[in-house]
């Protein structure tokens, strides 16, 4: 079986998506694109040399028979009413981050999909099909290190485009973390602080740059997350989990040593899309398998779109207080069971 995907939106990552669709990965084939600006999604169309129709809305182009699913790569915005409009027409959903802008707007999307009494979509959380993590989320799962206690994270861009807020600290870096740490633990949040350490001479004046997010969970699990997006010194990631009978740590990823000019080393990345290029191609892969051998999604759902924002609005909150603030979520529904370790990684 072949599923028929209908691309809202041709930036830089449903380009990337399309291409992974096209040439890279099994089952799936681009029938449709949209775009608000036209000529994108028409240089799109002739880039991958795509059998594809070019629709001049979300709206025709969900309304396709030949669209099975729904790849929202568009404006964060605009994906809300994408989303709600796909799934009351029964067509599956992969949206990248964020579901929706709003924690309402997340619990509409919530709300539709249980009225259509079926799983179908899935949120671009790519990290859970990180291997790294995956051995993390094993490791725990199996009691390798005991109970986790403490975690330990960091999430360091070499730099950021000037439009970069501090905000976007939460809403577009640390919402990665929010989303997989709480999929690691599986422990809901319960408050969050933010500190805000000496700021970078490399940070403009209007952004706060490094940012410390001091997260503890129900069961009493204390989270640190650093968020420095002036590191200047390349893209890193890195978790740690102390637990009461060891610690776990990501691994680096795979790079090659050299010995060059009196110096012993290895070379560090500086684009998150290398970082996470494998991750993204299981993860579209795993989608695609899970619809058609199981009939829905598996991987991150709307209610962990839900909780993101959730979290997310509360991290913000605390950036602008400087107090501890409560992340009240609601009770989630019976009808989102909890997810785990991506079975096809």
């Amino acid at each position: 079986m072949t599923l028929g995907f209908g691309v809202v939106g041709t930036g830089a990552i449903g380009r990337e998506h399309i291409n992974r669709i096209t040439n890279k990965l099994a089952g799936g084939k681009i029938v449709a694109v949209t775009d608000v600006n036209q000529e994108s999604a028409k240089q799109t169309v002739d880039q991958f040399g795509l059998d594809a129709v070019i629709y001049p809305n979300d709206k025709v182009l969900i309304a396709d028979e030949n669209v099975d699913v729904v790849l929202v790569t568009s404006w964060g915005p605009a994906h809300e009413a994408t989303v709600v409009a796909a799934v009351e027409a029964g067509k599956y959903v992969f949206c990248e981050k964020p579901l929706a802008t709003t924690a309402e707007g997340c619990m509409r999307i919530v709300e539709a999909e249980m009225k259509h009494g079926k799983k179908l979509v899935q949120v671009g959380f790519m990290r859970r099909y990180d291997s790294g993590y995956v051995q993390l989320k094993q490791a725990i799962e199996e009691g390798f290190i005991g109970e986790p206690l403490i975690i330990h994270a960091a999430h360091r861009n070499p730099t950021v485009d000037p439009r970069y807020t501090t905000d976007m600290a939460v809403v577009d870096t640390l919402i990665h973390e929010i989303d997989v740490l709480h999929w690691l633990v599986n422990d809901d949040y319960k408050t969050v602080q933010v500190v805000f350490p000496k700021k970078t001479k490399n940070a403009l004046e209007h952004l706060r740059d490094p940012q410390l997010f001091i997260i503890e969970t129900k069961g009493g699990i204390v989270i640190n997350v650093e968020v420095f997006v002036n590191c200047k010194y390349g893209y890193d990631i890195q978790c740690e989990v102390v637990g009461e009978e060891g610690i776990v740590k990501l691994p680096e990823p795979a790079s090659i040593s050299f010995r060059k000019e009196a110096t012993l080393g290895t070379k560090i990345l500086t684009d998150w899309k290398y970082r996470f290029m494998d991750a993204y191609d299981v993860e579209i892969q795993d989608f695609m398998d899970a619809i058609v051998k199981k009939g829905e999604p598996q991987g991150p759902d709307s209610w962990d779109g839900y909780i993101a924002a959730v979290t997310a609005d509360a991290c913000v909150k605390a950036q602008q207080t400087g107090e501890k603030e409560a992340i009240t979520l609601q009770e989630r529904p019976a009808f989102y069971r909890e997810t785990t370790v991506c079975e096809t990684v």
